[in-house]
C-alpha cells in the first residue's frame, strides 16, 4: 500500500538553494523584519550583512572541504546568523542546544565538527578542551564587524547543507543535502502557503528538526522568525509571546500544543466546561503545526476550537531524515465524522514530493526530491478513506512472559477513550514474579486535578472500560495516575522516565474449607504480631539487668503501682515494635512517594520514635531530680533527637501528597 504526492521540485534551476532564496528576499525587501527579538528586530539587510561578515571570517580559517560547523550560541539570533554564514562559507551547519549541556555534548561527540561557533557562555558549557572554536565575544564581534558586509565568493556546494539530529536519547546526526533542504521548504510552502507577512514562532530547542530545518519557512518566504532571548521559550510564555509579537504561525510539539488548552486562556465569562472558545491571546494565529509525537483527533479538534475561525491546525509527521517533511493531516481531510476520536491519531497524506509505503505495517518514507525509501520504525495502516492512521512504534513493542509480542499503542488508545483520561502509556514492569503491564494515565489538559466530570480512573474502572476492547493478555494489571506524562526534549512521551510502581506483596496460597494458609509467607501483620510478643517479654526481663531499680514499685500504693506497670509494659512493647519496624518497615514504605532518601529518613525516624521510650524513661527514673548535668545530657540525648525524628516524619507526610502519581492494582 502506497501514498504519494506530486513532486515539489519540478522545473527548479539546478543552482537554486535556500540560501539563495534568503538572499533574494534580502535584496528585494531589505528593510523588512527577518528576526524579531528583544530589544530590536533584525531586518533582512542587517541579518544578511552580519552573516556575510562572519562568512568572510570563516573562509579565512582554512577549513577543510565539506566542513561541518557546529553552531551553539546561547542567543538564538546569533545562531541564525552563524548558520547562514556557514552556508555562505560553503560548509554544513549543525545546531546544538546550549540550554541542555548533556545533549549538546552528545551531539558534538556524534558530529565531530571541524569548528564550533558559540559565545562565552556557550563555550563554558560545551568546551571540552579539544577542537577549534570561535567565541562570539564582544571583542570577536567587533573584529568581525570590521569586515566587509558583501557576500563572500561562492564556493562549490558541499554534499551536505545541514546536519540534523534525531530526537532520540542518543542523538544521531543526519546529513541533509541542499536539494533536500530546498525540496522540504517547497513542500511546506505548498501545504501551508506562507506569506511575507507571517511571523513564525518555534517553541522547541534550536537543535530540533522543526527549527533546524524549518527556519526556511520564514526566511525563504519573506516572513520573520520570532525568537526568544535565550536558547528556547519557557513553556508558560508561549501564549503571551504569540500575543506580544503578533505571531501568525506557531510550530510546536504535542506538549506545547496541549498547554494552549489551559482554562486560564479562556475569554472572560467563558463556560467552565463544554465547547472551547477561541483564546484571545491566540487570536493572531492563522496556522498551528504540531509535530514530534502522536496527536489524537479529539485533541486536534480542541486545538482547532482555540483558534479563530478559518485558522488551521496541522498534525505533522516529520522525521529528520526527510528534513522535517513526511505526512500531514488536518480535520477537513476527514470525509465524515468518526466515532471515538480520542482513540485515533491520523498521519493523513504525504507532503508534496514525498511518498509513503507500508511494508508489514511499517512506514517507509521517500523524502521530497526522491531517493531511497527510509524505514521509520513506526507502524501505520492505510484507511479506506486514503488517510494514514498511526499505529505505534516498533521500539515500544513489549515481549510478554510467554514470548509473544504486544504493541501497546492500541491498548493506550483504548484507555484514552475513557472520559477521565487525557493521556496514557502502557509499559512493562519486570520483577521476580515476571512481567506486569502497568498503565500510566494523566488527566485531560483542561482538568489537571481530575476535578471535572471525568472522574479519576481506578483499577476496577480500567478493567471494565477495557473489557471487550482489548484482549486479556494485553490488559494492564496495574495503574499509575500521573499529573502529566514525562516527555523527551523532542516532545515524545518518555516511556523510560515513567516511575516504577511498587512490587505487589505476594499473596499466600490458600486451601482447605476455610481458606487457611498453606505454606508461604504469613501476612505481615500476623508475622509481626508473633515476633512482637517475645520481644516485649525479653525487654521486660532485661530492663532490671540494664537499669537496676528503674522499675522498682516498692512503696507505690495501688492503684498507681498497677498503672505504672502497664506503662512499663507499653514502653517495652514500643521498643519491640520499633525493632520490628527497623527490620521490616522499609520494605513496606518503599512505594511511590517523596523519594528514597526521604523514605529512608522517615523509616529510621519512626523506628527511633518507638524504640527511644524504653531506654529514655528508665534512665530518667534513675537520675536524681537535681542532678542537672545528667538531666541536661538526657534531654539532649533523647528529647532533641525525638523532636528531629518527629519533624522528619512530618516532612515526609507533608511531601507525600506532592507525589507525582498514585498506584492502583
Amino acid at each position: 500500500m502506497t501514498q504519494a504526492s506530486h513532486s515539489a521540485g519540478s522545473g527548479r534551476p539546478a543552482a537554486d538553494t535556500v540560501l539563495e532564496r534568503f538572499e533574494q528576499w534580502a535584496r528585494d525587501t531589505p528593510g523588512s523584519p527577518a528576526v524579531i527579538v528583544r530589544p530590536e528586530p533584525l531586518s533582512y539587510a542587517e541579518l544578511d550583512a552580519r552573516a556575510n561578515r562572519l562568512a568572510h571570517h570563516l573562509r579565512e580559517l582554512d577549513l577543510p572541504a565539506h566542513a561541518r560547523i557546529a553552531v551553539g550560541p546561547t542567543r538564538r539570533e546569533d545562531g541564525v546568523v552563524a548558520l547562514l554564514a556557514a552556508l555562505k562559507a560553503g560548509a554544513a551547519y549543525a545546531l546544538v542546544d546550549t540550554g541542555d549541556t548533556r545533549t549538546a555534548r552528545l551531539q558534538l561527540t556524534a558530529l565531530e565538527p571541524d569548528l564550533l561557533v558559540t559565545d562565552a557562555a556557550g563555550g563554558a558549557r560545551l568546551d571540552r578542551g579539544e577542537g577549534p572554536r570561535i567565541l562570539l565575544t564582544d571583542e570577536e564581534a567587533d573584529r568581525i564587524a570590521a569586515r566587509p558586509g558583501r557576500p563572500p565568493a561562492r564556493s562549490p556546494q558541499p554534499a551536505a547543507a545541514a546536519v540534523l539530529f534525531t530526537g532520540t536519547a542518543e542523538p544521531r546526526p543526519v546529513p541533509v543535502g541542499h536539494d533536500l533542504l530546498l525540496a522540504a521548504h517547497e513542500a511546506w510552502d505548498r501545504v501551508t502557503r506562507p506569506t511575507p507577512e507571517d511571523r513564525h514562532l518555534f517553541t522547541g530547542g534550536p537543535d530540533l528538526t522543526a527549527f533546524a530545518a524549518g527556519w526556511t519557512r520564514a526566511l525563504c518566504s519573506g516572513g520573520a522568525l520570532v525568537l526568544p532571548e535565550g536558547p528556547a521559550w519557557p513553556p508558560g510564555a508561549i501564549p503571551g509571546a504569540v500575543a506580544d509579537h503578533r505571531a501568525s504561525v506557531l510550530h510546536t510539539d504535542p506538549a506545547g500544543a496541549l498547554r494552549l488548552l489551559d482554562r486560564s486562556l479562556d475569554p472572560a465569562g467563558a463556560a467552565p466546561r463544554g465547547r472551547r472558545e477561541p483564546a484571545p491571546l491566540l487570536s493572531t494565529l492563522r496556522l498551528l503545526t504540531v509535530t514530534g509525537d502522536r496527536l489524537y483527533l479529539d485533541q486536534q479538534a480542541a486545538l482547532q476550537d482555540r483558534l479563530r475561525p478559518g485558522a488551521r491546525v496541522l498534525n505533522v509527521y516529520a522525521p529528520a531524515e526527510a528534513a522535517g517533511t513526511g505526512t500531514w493531516f488536518e480535520l477537513p481531510q476527514l470525509p465524515r465524522p468518526l466515532d471515538e476520536p480520542g482513540g485515533l491519531s491520523l498521519l493523513g497524506t504525504p507532503f508534496p514530493g514525498c511518498r509513503t509505503e507500508l511494508r508489514d505495517g511499517e512506514v517507509f518514507l521517500t523524502p521530497p526530491g526522491g531517493g531511497d525509501a527510509l524505514a521509520t520504525g513506526d507502524l501505520a495502516a492505510l484507511r479506506p478513506d486514503g488517510l494514514l492512521e498511526f499505529g505505534g512504534r516498533l521500539r515500544d513493542r513489549i515481549t510478554l512472559d510467554d514470548g509473544s509480542p504486544l504493541d501497546p499503542y492500541p491498548v493506550e488508545s483504548a484507555i484514552r477513550t475513557h472520559p477521565g483520561v487525557g493521556a496514557a502509556v502502557v509499559a512493562p514492569v519486570r520483577s521476580r514474579r515476571g512481567t506486569r503491564l502497568v498503565a500510566y494515565v494523566a488527566p485531560p489538559p483542561d482538568d489537571p486535578g481530575w476535578t471535572g466530570a471525568g472522574a479519576p480512573l481506578d483499577m476496577e474502572g480500567l478493567r471494565e472500560h477495557l473489557a471487550g476492547r482489548v484482549l486479556r493478555a494485553g490488559s494492564p494489571t496495574g495503574l499509575v495516575r500521573l499529573r502529566t506524562l514525562p516527555r523527551t526534549r523532542a516532545g515524545q512521551e518518555d516511556r523510560a522516565a515513567v516511575p516504577q510502581p511498587p512490587e505487589p506483596a505476594p499473596r499466600p496460597a490458600r486451601s482447605g474449607k476455610y481458606g487457611s494458609a498453606a505454606g508461604g509467607e504469613l501476612p505481615g501483620c500476623v508475622g509481626s504480631g508473633c515476633a512482637a510478643v517475645p520481644l516485649t517479654v525479653l525487654a521486660l526481663l532485661v530492663t532490671d539487668l540494664i537499669w537496676p531499680g528503674s522499675t522498682d514499685l516498692t512503696g507505690v500504693p495501688g492503684p498507681w503501682s498497677f498503672l505504672f506497670s502497664v506503662l512499663y509494659f507499653f514502653e517495652c512493647s514500643a521498643f519491640a515494635a520499633g525493632l520490628l519496624f527497623l527490620c521490616a518497615g522499609r520494605k513496606r514504605m518503599r512505594r511511590p512517594g517523596p523519594g528514597r532518601r526521604w523514605t529512608a529518613a522517615a523509616h529510621l525516624a519512626v523506628a527511633y520514635l518507638l524504640m527511644a521510650w524504653w531506654p529514655q524513661d528508665n534512665l530518667y527514673r534513675l537520675a536524681a531530680r537535681h542532678d542537672w548535668p545528667r538531666q541536661a545530657a538526657l534531654v539532649y540525648a533523647f528529647n532533641i533527637p525525638l523532636m528531629i525524628a518527629g519533624l522528619v516524619v512530618a516532612l515526609y507526610l507533608t511531601r507525600r501528597p506532592a507525589s507525582p502519581f498514585d498506584f492502583d492494582e
